[in-house]
């Protein structure tokens, strides 16, 4: 994508800020860059970003990872959202049991 998207064009003080969290975040990072380039790449699977997933896989191999580590970060991503998934869900339903036996509609869910 270029950087001439909606956010530059339409509000470029922010887009410039941006760029300076970025150029902070390099200058202050206290993590070597494998770790940084594992952590971007758990990341940008998390948030479905494909240029961000490429960039930063490429990015883990150019500071020395495997495509093992890489198969690892990407187990592990994976796991963890399944597990917060698993946990937030059934908090959320609770006691589902209860919820059936009194009777919730679905259009008053979103009231509670």
């Amino acid at each position: 994508m270029s950087d001439a998207r909606l956010l530059a064009e339409w509000f470029p003080e922010f887009a410039e800020h941006l760029d300076k969290m970025d150029e902070t975040y390099k200058e202050m990072r206290t993590i070597d860059e494998k770790t940084y380039q594992f952590i971007c790449f758990a990341l940008a699977i998390k948030a479905r970003s494909k240029p961000c997933l490429l960039k930063h896989f490429m990015g883990a191999l150019e500071a020395g990872a495997t495509v093992k580590e890489l198969a690892y970060i990407m187990g592990l991503t994976f796991r963890e959202a399944a597990g917060g998934d698993d946990c937030w869900t059934h908090d959320a339903l609770g006691d589902y049991k209860t919820l059936i036996a009194e009777g919730l509609k679905s259009s008053e869910c979103c009231k509670r």
